[in-house]
């Protein structure tokens, strides 16, 4: 869905909301990887509980990112409206090292996960 009506309003609110490094690097993940929850982000971005939390709140609040309860878990993503100005911003920051640095530690937690599936899977087939 493109965002058809981009007020004056709205624009601040997303200018706002990239105004903090903590929120934009929030953001890049949420951008190249899907969604992700609290847990994911504060372990890749090294974030307390805390401000991890207070930085979704606000992304959440200013309508840039959505949530999606599964079970026990919170899953965020980047509304739909907004990934147009979205991928326009980060086609800007594209080769920023803290947010490819961000994206490096992602790949890996990512490769260790399937790895620890895996393993579970493996040995669930053994019994």
């Amino acid at each position: 869905m493109r965002l058809k009506n981009f007020s004056l309003t709205l624009g601040t609110q997303i200018f706002k909301s990239v105004s903090e490094e903590s929120r934009v690097r929030i953001l890049h993940l949420l951008y190249r990887n899907g969604e992700l929850t609290i847990s994911d982000i504060e372990h890749i971005l090294d974030f307390t509980q805390t401000k991890t939390s207070r930085h979704i709140t606000y992304l959440k609040n200013s309508g840039i990112v959505s949530a999606r309860k599964v079970d026990q878990w919170v899953f965020y993503g980047i509304r739909e409206e907004v990934e147009e100005i979205t991928n326009r911003i980060f086609e800007f920051l594209i080769k920023d090292s803290v947010l490819q640095k961000d994206q490096e530690v992602y790949e890996i937690l990512k490769s260790n996960r399937e790895l620890a599936e895996s393993r579970l899977q493996s040995k669930n087939l053994y019994r």
